[in-house]
Order: C-alpha cells, then structure tokens, then sequence
C-alpha cells in the first residue's frame, strides 16, 4: 500500500485490513469543486494543520456538509511540495494516538490543492489570485506560529523582507501579511465581496495581530500608491473584512519514527520522516493526541462551513479570551512548562514519563488545582476543572504521545509572562497573599535552575532554545552548584524584571521565597529531587 491516489482507489481491502479509514468522497471530483468554487484557503500547512483542521473539514465533506476542499498555501520552500505533497497526491495520513498506546488511522483528502507561492511558481500564484475574487469564498486561516505575523525586529525595526514587501507592492509579496494584503486587494478589486481572516496559532487576540499586520502593510502601500484610501477603509469595515480571535488547543509532535515503523508493519509504504534544509521534519503522516479544541469568535460577514458539527465553538470574543486565559494561564501551559525545566533537570527525554514521579505530579496538580484555579475566569463554554482533568488523568500520561520537556523548554522565557505572570498579577489585583503559594515559586525556582545547566547529578545537559538565555546566564554568572552562598543577590535583577515575570516578584511578596528555593536546588547532587519532596 501507497499513500497514493490509485492506492486508495485499487487496494480498499488493504487499508481496510490494517484498519485505515479513507475518504467516502472522490478526491478528484472534489480538487475539481475546489478549484471551481473555492470556500476555504489556508496559509500555513503543518502538523497542527492536518491533523486538526484538514481532518474535521475531512468529517464535514464526509458527512455531506461540505462539498469542496481546503486549498493550502506553500509560503516558503518548495521542500514540503516537493518531497511529501506531490508524491503523495496531496493526501496525508492522520495518526490520531490514543493513551493505550493504539493508533486510529484516516487518509486525509481534504486538501485538494498545496499552492507554493513563494515566487517560483507563478501559475499557483494565479490559481490562488483567481480564487480569492470567487465571492463563494468564505474565510482564509492561518497557522503560521505567532513569529508569522511579526513585522518588526527586537530594536522596532522593520524586518528586511517587510521592507521590500513595501517597495514591491501588492504584485510580488512574500511574507503571510504582505500576501494576504496582496489577495485582499484582488478581491476588494474584483467585487469587494466580504471575508474572514482567521488566525488559528497558538497566541493571546491573534486576530488582531494578524489585523495590525495586515493594516500596517496596507497603510506602507498606500504612501506608495499602490492601493487607494477606499481600500484601506474596505480592511476596517468588519461586515467586510473580519478578524476573529480563536482558541485552539492540540498536542501534535513532530512525526515520530517509531509511528513510521508502526506503519510499515501494517504495510504503509515510504511513511519515513525527512529531514528539511532548515532542521524541521516533514512525513506523510501527522501523529497527535485526539482531545483537541477550536474556540472561535463569530465573527464571519461571508459565512463559513458547518464547523460546529465538528465540536468547534463559536462564540463571543470575550469568551474566546477567557477560553484562550484558562487554558494558557491556568489548565494547561503552566503545567506543561512545570514538567518541562523540571523534567530536564531531572532527566526525563518524555513528557507521559513524568506523569509516574509522585513528585513532580503533586507540583502540577498543585500549580493547577490549588493555586490556579482560585483566580481563573470561568469562559462557562468550557469548565475549568474538567479541562485540568483531562491535561492530567489523559493528555499528559499519553505513553503513546512522543512530546519531550526538551521540546516544551524552548522559548520558555517568552512563556512565562503569559504563563505565571499572570497568575501573580490576578492574586495582587485580588489581594490575595502570593506568600501562601508552593508549587508556582517551585516552578519559578526550577526555571532559575534549569538555566544552570546542570541536572540533579550534577552533570551538564544542553538549554533548549531561548533568545535570553545568554543574557540570563550572564547575570547567574558567579553562581556555583554546590555553593547556595553563591547566589547572594544576584537574581535580583531577574525576578525584579516585571517584563519576564509580568511582575516584580519581590513587590509580589514572593521573590525572596524563590531565591531560597532556588539555594536548596542548588545545594549539591539530589538537592532538587530533595526540595521538591520537602515541599510538596
């Protein structure tokens, strides 16, 4: 078996046999559909992609509810083109997997069309122009990550490719916001028939920064020419052009290669991830976890498909706020970093191993339970304290979830405003007493120590990737393990930084609780495992 177009069509008995569910429409017919009359385009096409979005728009053309496919857009390289979607017939394989170590199986063809428009081809770049002057279209959606809709450096500056997306105009774009600027003006040219842009990445009002990135580019090419004052104006018309804010939430790691070999046994042929020129990694198949959420803002001038019989919920931006606090504040992202700093130090390579230390799970049920829940919102449209539940009783201890501490590490101090900060903010907005928490300055602690480099053992281990890392390593330098005296008062300029924690620690009430935690971590070989099982 291939994951192929004539495989799907002449070995049926075969995938039925190794339990793959394929598509109960005609791939073609609906590519055919697609192209005619377009409703959905998506910029962005990663995992999280085809293994959340593709696969409920695969449920709704499924079922009837919808009669076209999502056309993808290739911004950058031709790689993924080249070396997965083509080869593949644009299908994918989605590998949902279960806590008991199963897998569920679906050939996705729902994406009919991957549009590589990053200059070379340009009969994709008119496919893409054509489609978006069909009034049928409904919405366009983003995964990008949150550095997608970025136009500026750290110093303010603009980026090197914006710059020259302002010069070059509507005609020969090539960052997301110049391009979805570019296709906004085809069809405000055309009929200036309504859309939604909505932002489905992982970050706090992205509609609206996909909104500001979208309006400063249009606003550069005005002072150009390039477009006129009724466009602009077009742009800031919401019964025209929308921005809804979304929450979504899905664990999809990278492909694994044990999913690969798993797949071959089943016999799946040419499944093995591969390694891009950029150090990402790319396979036919996607592998995730199965609870996943998509909270929208309903906010669609033109409509848009059925997707709340999916389990998707639209609601009020004001809800989606609290769904997107809940979950990043409180439920979930808190105690993932927790596991992540700790979990290095301790020298676990995956997350569900964590889940069997006594230790560091009575942290995350405290960070969550006792100290978190007491100051979140309540969205109403989804329950807090079922939402943890389900972090910690199913999506965490998933054996079959290859997600690693190393991999949550990454950026962990662009998290943590977000992620703690807040949380410190709300008990001093409530004048509650930051003093009486354990398990959130034990996370913060743990965070100081990860940064040193040194696990339990006392033996080196590699820092995921931060931008600050060099500079927080600068101001611990001088810090010894095995010398708490070392520490003195030199994380005082860290935990007084209310730009990494959202507050000055110390005038919180809990910065000097942090930094003799910190000294106990430090203390020698097993001082870490100690701390923990003194405290908790």
């Amino acid at each position: 078996m291939q994951l192929t177009l004539k495989s799907i069509n002449e070995d049926k008995k075969a995938f039925a046999k190794a339990s793959v569910k394929l598509p109960s429409y005609d791939v073609a017919s609906l590519a055919k559909k697609t192209l005619a009359q377009p409703v959905w385009i998506h910029m962005g096409s990663g995992n999280i992609f085809y293994a959340f979005i593709a696969a409920i728009a695969q449920k709704l053309i499924n079922a009837g509810d919808m009669h076209t496919g999502i056309m993808a857009l290739e911004l950058h390289s031709d790689e993924h083109l080249n070396k997965i979607v083509l080869p593949h017939d644009h299908l994918r394989l989605n590998v949902t997997l279960m806590p008991d170590t199963s897998v569920e199986l679906e050939v996705l063809g729902s994406v009919t069309q991957n549009l590589l428009i990053n200059g070379q081809k340009k009969e994709d770049e008119e496919i893409l122009r054509n489609a978006v002057r069909s009034p049928s279209l409904q919405l366009i959606s983003y995964t990008i990550t949150e550095k997608g809709y970025a136009l500026k450096d750290i110093h303010g500056n603009f980026l090197k490719d914006v710059e020259e997306d302002f010069l070059n105009g509507p005609a020969h774009p090539h960052t997301a916001a110049a391009w979805t600027c570019a296709l906004l003006w085809e069809r405000f040219k055309a009929n200036a028939a309504p859309l939604a842009l909505v932002s489905m990445d992982n970050c706090s009002h992205n509609g609206d920064k996909l909104k500001e990135a979208v309006l400063q580019t249009a606003a550069q090419w005005l002072k150009q020419g390039f477009v006129t004052p009724e466009f602009l104006a077009y742009l800031e018309d919401e019964k025209k052009v929308s921005f809804p804010w979304t929450m979504i939430d899905k664990i999809t790691p990278r492909p694994d290669p044990a999913v690969a070999s798993k797949l071959a046994a089943l016999g799946l042929l040419g499944m093995d991830p591969v390694k891009t020129s950029r150090g990402t990694f790319l396979a036919p198949f996607v592998n995730a976890e199965k609870p996943q959420y998509l909270v929208i803002e309903d906010k669609f001038p033109n409509g848009h498909p059925p997707l709340e019989k999916t389990g998707v919920l639209f609601t009020t931006g004001e809800k989606v706020d609290l769904c997107e606090r809940m979950k990043v504040t409180t439920c979930l992202n808190p105690l993932h970093t927790a596991l992540a700093v700790y979990g290095c130090i301790l020298g676990y390579t995956r997350i569900y191993q964590e889940t069997d230390d006594p230790e560091l799970m009575a942290l995350i049920k405290k960070l969550g339970y006792d100290e978190g829940l007491p100051v979140v919102e309540d969205p109403k449209i989804l329950d807090p304290r079922k939402f943890i539940d389900e972090v910690i009783n199913v999506r965490l201890p998933n054996r079959c979830l290859p997600d690693s501490p190393q991999r949550i590490a990454t950026d962990t101090s662009l998290k943590i405003p977000v992620r703690f900060g807040q949380t410190v903010k709300s008990y001093m907005a409530r004048s509650l007493p930051l003093s009486d928490l354990t398990a959130l300055p034990l996370t913060i602690a743990g965070y100081l120590r990860y940064l040193m480099a040194v696990d339990d053992d006392g033996k080196i281990f590699e820092l995921s990737d931060d931008p600050r890392n060099d500079e927080l390593k600068k101001i611990m330098q001088g810090i010894e393990f095995g010398k708490p005296q070392s520490v003195g008062d030199k994380l005082h300029p860290i935990l007084a930084n209310a730009e990494l924690f959202g507050a000055d620690l110390y005038a919180a009430g809990i910065g000097h609780k942090i930094e003799k935690l910190f000294q106990e971590e430090i203390a020698g070989p097993k001082a870490v495992r100690n701390t923990l099982k003194k405290y908790l």
